[in-house]
């Protein structure tokens, strides 16, 4: 990542920066964000049931995921118990709790904790490509998994930092999450990429939400290039 990090480039930016402007800016930015989001502790639990966490959660309202994933290990206890259940029970167990895609996530949860046990000994490996391999992780998921989990440095880019990083102008914006993850990593110190994620996520929801964002009441307003008309809405994808 770091090496494809030298190839990016400042097009498609909506406003004129150099980089060590964006970069002084993004500095700012965090802190701020930081400073308004503060969170003693990052990881949910340890990086198996984060990862099942992350499975559930795709397209899910936060409230309904963790209930659900609370009442899975209520339920199951441990990867051993959830790799031995048939996937048509773990199928039903979520369906019956209202889980968007149950039939899907169903399967990559068992099939995911079987993968677990028989190839990495029962340990959710702490290897991005390695995780990735496993069946419901995609980037994002796996950058959850290390950050929130391992408790590594990493930028997962949701919806929430993929939306906020462009009207940031952190990175330009039809770019893919991929890149915008590439853009962050090089605009802010390694240090402090285990706190975006959560910051984004919670100044997404309070206040840049992705509908009538209430930029009057930002913290981020004076270094914010949408909120001074420079990214518009119909820029972002």
């Amino acid at each position: 990542m770091v090496g494809k990090s030298r190839s990016l480039s400042l097009e498609g930016f909506t406003f004129d920066e150099t980089w060590e402007e964006k970069r002084k800016r993004a500095g700012k930015i965090v802190e701020i964000l930081m400073r308004t989001y503060p969170r003693e502790e990052l990881l949910i639990g340890d990086p198996y049931r984060t990862l099942i966490h992350c499975i559930i959660s795709q397209r899910m309202r936060d409230e309904v995921t963790y209930r659900v994933w609370e009442e899975l290990f209520e339920k199951y206890r441990d990867i051993e118990t959830i790799a031995k259940t048939p996937v048509e029970e773990m199928r039903a167990f979520l369906r019956e709790r209202g889980v968007g895609l149950w039939k899907t996530k169903g399967e990559w949860i068992v099939k995911a904790s079987r993968i677990i046990l028989e190839k990495y000994g029962g340990k959710v490996p702490d290897d991005i490509n390695e995780l990735m391999k496993l069946p419901g992780i995609g980037r994002k998921c796996a950058n959850i998994v290390l950050a929130y989990g391992f408790g590594r440095q990493a930028i997962p880019v949701d919806t929430h930092v993929n939306r906020i990083s462009k009207r940031l102008g952190l990175a330009p914006p039809k770019v893919p999450p991929e890149k915008v993850e590439e853009y962050l990593m090089k605009l802010i110190p390694r240090e402090k990429w285990i706190y975006v994620n959560h910051a984004m996520v919670d100044h997404g929801r309070a206040v840049c939400k992705p509908i009538r964002p209430k930029c009057d009441e930002c913290p981020l307003r004076d270094l914010c290039p949408y909120a001074r008309g420079l990214v518009t809405e119909e820029d972002i994808q």
